[in-house]
């Protein structure tokens, strides 16, 4: 991910978070967050997170106050696409859909937590309304495990997160390894 900051590389967790990395890998092969701003940038009174994504913000006809509202429009059917909340337990099998983990010991088995560079997908409160906006923790933020699909984490440019503001942008985004 080439921001107008710097390059963050990021590494997807797809066997545990196949729709949602899919989804995203998805949206990196059309082109969808090319130009797209980071619109909620969080840092006072604490670090929390870097939110972007939304594919209506790189249209320079988009108001700012709507940034954050938009879905990925499939230009097949010219309807949102939404994916479900996908969070999966160290000892399953499969992730679990539509489903929030709340029970403490089922929280201490998450597979995926949010940790500073972990990115998640965005969604309102539906469970089922994920689409296109993620956004990537600034740190650990355990009050946020079990609500939000986390898919993958910064493994490369980690210091360009403390470097973004509110609108910054994304230049361009590309898978390098697709295994």
């Amino acid at each position: 991910m080439t921001t107008n900051r710097g390059i963050i590389l990021l590494e997807l967790y797809g066997n545990t978070a196949p729709i949602t990395a899919g989804n995203f890998l998805d949206l990196i092969n059309k082109g969808v967050y090319n130009r797209t701003v980071f619109h909620r940038v969080i840092k006072l009174p604490s670090p929390f997170v870097l939110q972007g994504g939304d594919p209506f913000s790189k249209y320079p006809t988009t108001p700012e106050i709507d940034y954050g509202k938009g879905n990925f429009i499939d230009p097949k059917n010219g309807l949102a696409r939404f994916i479900p909340l996908e969070i999966k337990l160290i000892k399953e099998e499969a992730p679990r859909y539509n489903e929030l983990v709340t029970n403490p010991r089922e929280l201490s088995q998450l597979e995926l937590i949010h940790e500073r560079g972990s990115i998640a997908m965005a969604r309102s409160q539906s469970l089922n309304s994920g689409s296109a906006q993620f956004y990537i923790a600034l740190k650990t933020l355990p009050e946020l495990n079990g609500r939000y699909s986390v898919f993958g984490k910064v493994v490369d440019g980690i210091d360009i997160l403390d470097k973004i503001k509110e609108g910054d942008f994304i230049i361009q985004t590309k898978i390098l390894n697709n295994n």
